[in-house]
């Protein structure tokens, strides 16, 4: 099983589709989250971005061996 780039781009297409969604629906609860998360300190934010690729990688990896 080789590398397709197409695999990426649709992981990269469905995470925009999924980024998009919350300023779409509700831009006045989003403005609000980003701002908090812009007060939050530089360690806050990296354990979250670090909380949100571990949920990821555990997500794809059980969606990918379930085939």
């Amino acid at each position: 099983m080789g590398f397709q780039w197409g695999d990426l781009l649709s992981g990269v297409a469905i995470v925009l589709v999924l980024e998009g969604l919350l300023p779409f629906l509700n831009p006045g609860v989003a403005r609000r989250i980003y701002l908090q998360m812009a007060n939050l300190a530089p360690r806050e934010l990296r354990i979250a971005g670090f909380c949100c690729m571990m949920a990821g990688l555990l997500l794809h990896f059980f969606a990918r061996s379930g085939n």
